[in-house]
């Protein structure tokens, strides 16, 4: 029977395939820097090259110089897929509209992932209460488990940016994680890989984040249907075969799958968004 659904499943690809129009430009993937661009190239080459076989295209990857530089070309149709962090995804969605879901990634087959508020595990600091007073430091503007949601925690918990003694966007994961480590901020946030990557050099957990939905691809919104169509098939069937899961596993070692998402699966992060200031866009 699975080899029945298989076979349903690249005649599907192939018919996909042979309608779409054949184009002398690349289709670019696009990726936000949540890494030095080095490093994603190599993470992001074989997707790029899995694409490229799986739709006769030529796939060109590009690293955006900023997440909101990433959610702007991608708005405005100059790249034609995008690997979207939740929070950048419905930032897009609420200034350009929607975009073309193609699907989001599963971590251990899970598709929710969490972050962490942290300080040193010498600090006083036991509690988001207790940052009142205290630096801290943020990643970039636009993420989702370095700034948005942890923002909305530390509001709901009292502690505004206007009463920390001060804020600072420290553009990755790792540098926020480093800054709290050498002691010029108090504390910080990061997604949770990120935090257990740095834990054992001397961090403690204050608070977690509420569950967020995954990282996922979308499209830009004037892609011919049979393209979109081709890109959904191939990404959900990755998992089926070796180079698939060897493209997943070069982005993170504990992608299992790709999976179909719907914009309401991100409802959410709108909730949190919307008791943010500005819309969750912050200074």
């Amino acid at each position: 029977m699975n080899k029945f659904y298989s076979l349903i499943a690249g005649v599907f690809l192939w018919c996909a395939l042979s309608s779409m129009v054949s184009a002398d430009e690349p289709l670019v993937l696009a990726v936000h820097p949540y890494k030095s661009s080095s490093a994603l190239i190599k993470a992001f080459s074989p997707l790029a090259d899995y694409l490229s076989q799986k739709l006769s295209l030529d796939v060109e990857l590009q690293v955006s110089t900023s997440y909101q530089s990433h959610v702007d070309r991608l708005g405005n149709n100059q790249v034609d897929v995008a690997y979207l962090g939740p929070a950048s995804y419905v930032l897009l969605v609420d200034k350009f509209g929607r975009k073309p879901i193609l699907a989001r990634q599963l971590i251990n087959g899970q598709p929710l992932f969490q972050g962490k508020i942290f300080a040193r595990r010498d600090s006083p600091v036991d509690s988001l209460q207790e940052l009142q007073g205290k630096r801290f430091a943020f990643g970039d503007s636009a993420s989702t488990m370095s700034h948005l949601v942890p923002r909305y925690m530390l509001i709901q918990a009292g502690v505004g940016t206007e009463k920390l003694s001060g804020h600072q966007f420290l553009d990755s994961h790792d540098n926020v994680a480093m800054g709290v480590l050498s002691g010029d901020f108090d504390a910080g946030a990061v997604k949770e890989a990120v935090f257990y990557k740095y834990q054992s050099r001397g961090l403690k957990v204050l608070a977690t984040t509420p569950s967020i939905p995954e990282h996922l691809f979308v499209a830009r919104s004037d892609l011919a249907t049979a393209t979109i169509t081709a890109l959904r098939q191939a990404l959900v069937g990755m998992d089926v075969s070796e180079e698939g899961r060897r493209a997943l596993a070069s982005i993170k070692k504990t992608i299992t799958a790709l999976e179909p998402a719907e914009d309401a699966d991100y409802d959410v992060l709108r909730d949190i968004f919307s008791a943010l200031p500005r819309g969750g866009v912050l200074p």
